[in-house]
């Protein structure tokens, strides 16, 4: 398995811990896939239904960087799926649009049964999919998980949303229900749950404020973290931020700060683009930088994806924006609390910022432009020095003066 699918793997437990990653603006509304299959015997052998969608990044012929995300419709083709037999494979293979395939495994060991290999695969080729992509043609993908073993006598449930990245493509898989090897052609009663479900109260962070108000309730200051990105071994992207996300959702304004020590982080550099991206549990968070006028670059979007105390999910995005604009070569500060508004419904506060997406130079920032918020801080504080000082003089030439008549009257008295 790559060590991008490792990262992702490790985050609340072994094997089943990820976090959704859509591109989409607004909530996702799908209809969920449905396929039961039965054997040579027409028994019942294998049931799922579930919700998955894909985010394929892909290179332009202008070397920026693009995405685009697929969603499978409900009619797609179950053609080529196969129970296997009780010592075999059996697999759930999904046709649909203009040339993408998904494929996944389940494989039995004594008592319990395994999803095993997930495979993708797409075309490039395909222009109304990818106008404008600079490699044309057959891309496949594949990881294993094999990590989850449930019990023969039970179907597995997952609400929440799982998320793997793996290559160009990041998975995303929801309301999944699914039991493979079903025995005496009954579907299982007994529920085995991921474990996103069991701790997804327990490891939320957000504090819901009712609406209406005219700001959320604060909420303390986050703690910035320190965040690098490599192309081969050398560091090409660097950030230090600390952040706080504003979400409104059903009239509720919530605030979640972003923990460093618990979030997950990676990217990618290209020549006119680069993306970072926060990863864990229960929320994932995608910058994408660019180059304008070949000589500066800027935050050009935002995406962000979210999974609530109550298993419902948030998912925002603009690609549109121009914020953090900064020379070629520089890195961009802002140490003041500053705001990016993603839309509507999504803010993302930002403290300590600073970065530097290009020309990162033996793993250092370069010399920083600065906020107007902290520039103009820094252009205030000079003149309420010489404001002081300006008083102070006024104050001692007076004094010299008030000083200089009495002298003045003193003589005149002698």
């Amino acid at each position: 398995m790559s060590r991008s699918c490792r990262l992702h793997l490790s985050l609340v437990t072994q094997g089943s811990a990820f976090a959704l990653l859509c591109l989409l603006l607004g909530t996702l509304e799908i209809d969920a896939l449905n396929l039961t299959l039965n054997n040579s015997h027409n028994a019942t052998c294998l049931h799922a239904q579930w919700q998955m969608n894909f985010t394929i990044d892909y290179e332009t012929v202008n070397h920026g960087l693009k995405n685009v995300t697929i969603q499978v419709p409900s009619n797609a083709s179950y053609s080529g799926s196969d129970c296997g037999t009780n010592d075999n494979v059996s697999q759930i293979k999904v046709q649909f649009g203009s040339g993408f395939f998904w494929n996944v495994n389940f494989t039995r060991e004594n008592s319990a049964y395994f999803i095993d290999i997930i495979s993708f695969s797409y075309d490039t080729s395909d222009n109304d999919t990818f106008p404008d992509a600079k490699e044309k043609g057959k891309v496949s993908t594949s990881f294993e998980v094999n990590t989850i073993g449930v019990p023969l006598d039970e179907f597995f449930r997952c609400r929440s949303v799982m998320t793997v990245t793996e290559g160009n493509v990041t998975h995303n898989y929801w309301d999944i229900l699914v039991q493979a090897f079903i025995q005496n052609n009954t579907v299982s009663t007994k529920e085995f749950t991921c474990d996103e479900d069991e701790s997804i109260v327990s490891t939320t962070t957000l504090t819901t404020v009712p609406v209406p108000t005219s700001k959320p309730i604060p909420k303390e200051r986050p703690h910035p973290g320190t965040y690098s990105v490599k192309n081969g071994s050398a560091i090409c992207l660097l950030a230090t931020m600390g952040l706080q996300l504003n979400i409104t959702k059903d009239k509720v304004t919530s605030l979640l700060n972003i923990n460093p020590n618990t979030t997950d982080y990676g990217g990618k550099c290209l020549k006119e683009s680069a993306t970072f991206w926060l990863n864990d549990s229960n929320e994932h968070l995608e910058f994408l930088f660019a180059i304008k006028n070949g000589n500066r670059f800027y935050l050009k979007g935002v995406n962000v994806s979210l999974t609530f105390v109550n298993s419902s999910d948030f998912v925002a995005a603009n690609n549109n924006l121009n914020c953090w604009d900064a020379p070629i070569g520089s890195s961009y500060m802002c140490n003041k609390e500053d705001t990016i508004a993603v839309s509507d419904t999504f803010q993302i506060n930002t403290f300590d910022l600073r970065v530097q997406p290009f020309n990162v130079v033996e793993g250092k920032y370069s010399t920083a432009q600065e906020c107007f918020a902290d520039s103009d801080l820094n252009f205030l504080i000079p003149i309420a020095v010489g404001v002081a000082l300006g008083f102070l003089i006024i104050l001692v030439f007076i004094s010299y003066v008030i000083g200089r008549r009495k002298s003045h009257t003193g003589y005149q008295s002698v």
